[in-house]
């Protein structure tokens, strides 16, 4: 197994969500501190507005169920690019390198080990609530934000 694996949409009941002009979908914990820090910093960052966003609570996130090897689907970030889809550190380095130079560096830590980076991913998921804390909802996007999310 490499450190670039996907899973491959085979079968129609475990399509990925649909993003109108095929752009990369980000699906974060909508009420996760940090999932929502990370969507407000990749907002900032994404100049060529590439990236369209939606919370796993929704139902972009209802859609995946089936699609994704993670017991708690909350407890992981995911990227659904070009037909697949990406969980874990994979799906948050694979996001950050979508928004281009300097960023696309990112895509170099791929090279280690997944199992290393996705020990520390679930390390860090574990306790992201306690650390930086949980809303009582989801994330309501601003109206300058609204068109880039689907939920």
């Amino acid at each position: 197994m490499t450190d670039d694996t996907s899973q491959p949409l085979h079968n129609d009941a475990h399509r990925p969500p649909r993003v109108e002009g095929d752009h990369p979908l980000v699906l974060f914990d909508g009420v996760c501190g940090l999932c929502n820090r990370f969507v407000d910093w990749l907002l900032r960052h994404d100049d060529t507005g590439v990236l369209r966003f939606a919370p796993l609570q929704g139902s972009q996130g209802d859609k995946l169920v089936g699609l994704t090897d993670d017991k708690d689907r909350l407890a992981t970030v995911v990227l659904v690019d070009n037909g697949k889809t990406y969980e874990r550190s994979t799906a948050a380095l694979r996001t950050i390198a979508l928004l281009g130079w300097p960023w696309n560096l990112a895509r170099c830590l791929l090279i280690i080990p997944r199992p290393l980076r996705d020990t520390v991913y679930r390390f860090v998921a574990a306790n992201r609530y306690r650390w930086f804390g949980k809303r009582e909802s989801c994330r309501m996007p601003s109206p300058a934000e609204r068109s880039r999310f689907l939920d």
